[in-house]
């Protein structure tokens, strides 16, 4: 999978994410280490918006390290980020303050996900 690619998977994954009850301002830049899906990515909340970029935030609030296989657990809720740190699998460099925020975004999903297949299950 190329860099590209990866982006594109982790960009739909998390497409209309609802963060507008976030008011805090949180701007992450992933850094994949990856032979081929391997760069760099920034995830920004801003104003109540999800905001995912294929480009690097120097302006960043913690930057997080990780293997594509890691970030698709996380995506995916089946990896917990303060166990993937823990474990050594999620390198993090910034304010661990707002990084622990990651994990509500993700939840956030993972709701919006659930409501989605109860209606459609209806």
């Amino acid at each position: 999978m190329t860099y590209e690619e990866f982006f594109n998977e982790f960009k739909q994954k998390f497409d209309g994410t609802d963060v507008s009850d976030i008011s805090e301002h949180l701007a992450y830049q992933f850094n994949i280490e990856d032979k081929e899906a391997g760069g760099s990515f920034y995830v920004e909340v801003k104003e109540g918006k999800l905001f995912i970029e294929p480009y690097e935030y120097y302006d960043r609030d913690a930057a997080f390290t990780c293997k594509p296989e890691t970030l698709n657990k996380l995506a995916a809720g089946k990896l917990d980020p303060v166990m993937a740190f823990t474990l050594g699998q999620l390198k993090v460099d910034g304010s661990i303050e707002k990084a622990l925020h990651l994990k509500e975004i993700i939840e956030k999903k993972k709701k919006q996900e659930a409501q989605g297949k109860k209606k459609k299950g209806k």
